[in-house]
C-alpha cells in the first residue's frame, strides 16, 4: 500500500504543478457527456498521458484528460472520459483517479454514466439519481491490504449515495423544469451487453439501470471518506422482452441528445450544493 499512496502523490503533485487551483468537487464524466467540462472556466487541461501513473481511457467519446477550473463558483476538477475494467484494468487503476482528487482536495464526488434503462417507467433520455447500486462486476476495488490512512477496512456502503443531495438535485430539477427520476444501478463488467435472460434477472433483483462504470469509483469514495451524488443518462431500454441490437454509437448519439438538459441540471445543482 505503500507504493499505491507513492503513486498517488505523484500524480498529485504533478497535477498541482500545472494549476494553483485546489479543487472541491471531482466530476466524472461518462459517455457522451464529457461535453460539461466545456462549460469550465479559467480552466487548465491535464492529459491522462502525461499524469505519472494514470491510465489512458480507450473508449470512443472520451476525451482522456483532467480539465481543472470553476464552475457555478465551485472549483471543480472534471474527468472528460473514465477508465473501465473491461479495458483490462485492474480495479485499483480504474479508480486511481478517484484517489488522486481526494489528495488534491476533493470533498464531493459527482460522477455521471449513460446506462440502459430496465424498469419499463424510465426512456431513454431520463435523468435518474442512483439511489443505490448493486456491484455484479465480480471483483471489488477495496480487495487486498488496506491503508487505514487511505480509508476504514470494511467501509459501510449503505448510504453510499447521498440522501441530501440527491434531495437537493430533484429539488434542481423542479425548478429548472427538468424531470428526474430516482433507481438502482447495476454495474456488470462488459464489454458485452446483456442477454434478454440477463437483464430479466438482474430486474428481478431490484436493478432499474445497468450499466459497466460508476460502482468501484464509488466504492472507493466512500471508502476515502467523499459525499457521492451519481446521475445516469438513460440512453436506451435494456428491456428483455423486444430487446433490440445494441451499438456503442447509438448509446454516444442518444447521450448527446440529452446533454443540453444534463449540463443544465448539473451546473443547476453546482450553483446550489454547500460543502
Amino acid at each position: 500500500m505503500k507504493e499505491l499512496k507513492t503513486k498517488i502523490t505523484e500524480s498529485a503533485e504533478y497535477i498541482k504543478s500545472k494549476t494553483s487551483i485546489i479543487p472541491e468537487i471531482g466530476l466524472i464524466l461518462g459517455s457522451g457527456l464529457g461535453s460539461l467540462a466545456e462549460e469550465i472556466e479559467d480552466k487548465v487541461i491535464v492529459k491522462y498521458e502525461n499524469i505519472p501513473n494514470f491510465p489512458v481511457s480507450t473508449v470512443e467519446g472520451h476525451a482522456g484528460q483532467l480539465v481543472i477550473g470553476s464552475l457555478e463558483g465551485k472549483k471543480v476538477i472534471a474527468m472528460q472520459g473514465r477508465f473501465h475494467y473491461y479495458e483490462g484494468y485492474s480495479m485499483q487503476e480504474v479508480t486511481f483517479p478517484v484517489r488522486v482528487m481526494k489528495e488534491l482536495g476533493v470533498k464531493l464526488l459527482l460522477v455521471t454514466n449513460a446506462c440502459g434503462g430496465m424498469n419499463p417507467n424510465l426512456y431513454p433520455g431520463a435523468l435518474v439519481f442512483i439511489e443505490d447500486h448493486i456491484n455484479f462486476m465480480g471483483d471489488n476495488p477495496l480487495i487486498g491490504p488496506n491503508d487505514e490512512e487511505l480509508g476504514p477496512r470494511f467501509p459501510d456502503m449503505s448510504t453510499a449515495y447521498d440522501k441530501f443531495l440527491i434531495d437537493l438535485g430533484k429539488k434542481v430539477g423542479e425548478k429548472l423544469q427538468i424531470k428526474t427520476e430516482k433507481g438502482v444501478y447495476v454495474a456488470i463488467s462488459g464489454p458485452n451487453y446483456l442477454a434478454a435472460a440477463e437483464l430479466r434477472m438482474l430486474r428481478k433483483l431490484g436493478g432499474d439501470a445497468v450499466g459497466m462504470s460508476t460502482v468501484p469509483e464509488v466504492i472507493v469514495a466512500r471508502h476515502a471518506g467523499l459525499k457521492v451524488l451519481g446521475i445516469s443518462c438513460v440512453t436506451d431500454m435494456a428491456i428483455a422482452d423486444g430487446l433490440e441490437p445494441l451499438e456503442h454509437h447509438m448509446v454516444v448519439e442518444v447521450a448527446n441528445k440529452t446533454r443540453p438538459k444534463f449540463t443544465k441540471l448539473v451546473k443547476g445543482i453546482l450553483q446550489e450544493v454547500t460543502l
